[in-house]
């Protein structure tokens, strides 16, 4: 795993080679949240924004990296007894749709909350979040940016 700094400001990117280094990378993350963020995770189909979310989880020691999957079709799920949410939008086509989920009640709670597909829906984050950004650039490797929006 390797870390550099893309031109512009200064946003902490990082190149993984494999599976494990996305989980270690995730969990190296984990530890630099406060116990209350929303984060967005940013990528195309593929990109590993659930196994980055394996190791936010397990860094957070909410869940084991088997523990979690990804919740396409169950679009929420929680870890660590409420101190955990990893939620995913791909499906939904329209705010009305997220509204039915009540994530303005999980956004307030005092958790960390992890959405995928979220970029899609801007208008219902919050203004102060962190963003992830996941490229794929071979089959196992991965440039991973970490923004923070205050």
């Amino acid at each position: 795993m390797r870390c550099g700094t893309i031109w512009g400001p200064a946003v902490p990117t990082y190149r993984t080679r494999s599976e494990s280094d996305t989980i270690a990378l995730g969990e190296r993350l984990a530890r630099q949240l406060p116990s209350r963020r929303t984060v967005l995770l940013i990528g195309k189909l593929g990109a590993g924004k659930t196994t980055l979310a394996k190791g936010i989880v397990n860094g957070l020691g909410a869940a084991s990296p088997e523990e979690v999957s990804s919740p396409t079709f169950t679009l929420i799920h929680e870890y660590g007894n409420g101190r955990v949410y990893h939620i995913d939008l791909y499906r939904l086509e329209q705010l009305r749709e997220v509204a039915t989920l009540g994530l303005d009640e999980i956004l307030d709670r005092e958790a960390i909350v992890l959405i995928e597909w979220g970029e899609r829906f801007p208008q219902i984050l919050p203004r102060e979040r962190t963003e992830i950004r996941i490229q794929a650039l071979a089959d196992d490797e991965r440039e991973i940016a970490v923004t923070e929006l205050k």
